[in-house]
C-alpha cells in the first residue's frame, strides 16, 4: 500500500530528512549526525517516505544513497494553494476590521 505524502511529512523528523535531502544525495550514517536517533530508526523514517514516493536510493559500493523526489509534494503544494484564497479573504477582512476601529 502506498504511504500518503501527508502522512509521510507529518512526522518533524521526516520533513527534516527531505530538508537535508533536497540539494545532495546522502548515505544514512551521513543523515544520523543530524539526529539523536539510531541508524534503524532513520532508515524505519526512510522507508516511510520511500512508500510515499517522496525519495529513492541506490547502493553506491556498501553504501546506500538517498535522494529527494519532490513531484509528489506538487500535490501539497496544489491542495494548500487551493485554500489560500480563503486566507486572503479573511485576513482582508481582517485589515479591515482594524484600520476600520475607532475605539483606540
Amino acid at each position: 500500500m502506498e504511504q500518503d505524502v501527508f502522512q509521510a511529512i507529518a512526522d518533524p523528523t521526516r520533513r527534516k530528512l527531505l530538508e537535508l535531502l533536497a540539494d545532495q544525495e546522502l548515505s544514512i550514517a551521513a543523515m544520523t549526525q543530524h539526529f539523536s536517533l539510531s541508524r534503524t530508526a532513520i532508515n524505519k523514517h526512510l522507508a516511510v517516505l520511500a512508500e510515499a514516493g517522496l525519495v529513492s536510493s541506490k547502493k553506491v559500493g556498501r553504501e546506500t544513497k538517498y535522494r529527494l523526489i519532490a513531484e509528489p509534494l506538487a500535490e501539497m503544494k496544489d491542495w494548500v494553494t487551493f485554500f489560500e484564497k480563503y486566507w486572503s479573504k479573511h485576513l482582508l477582512v481582517l485589515k479591515q476590521l482594524v484600520e476600520t476601529d475607532t475605539t483606540s
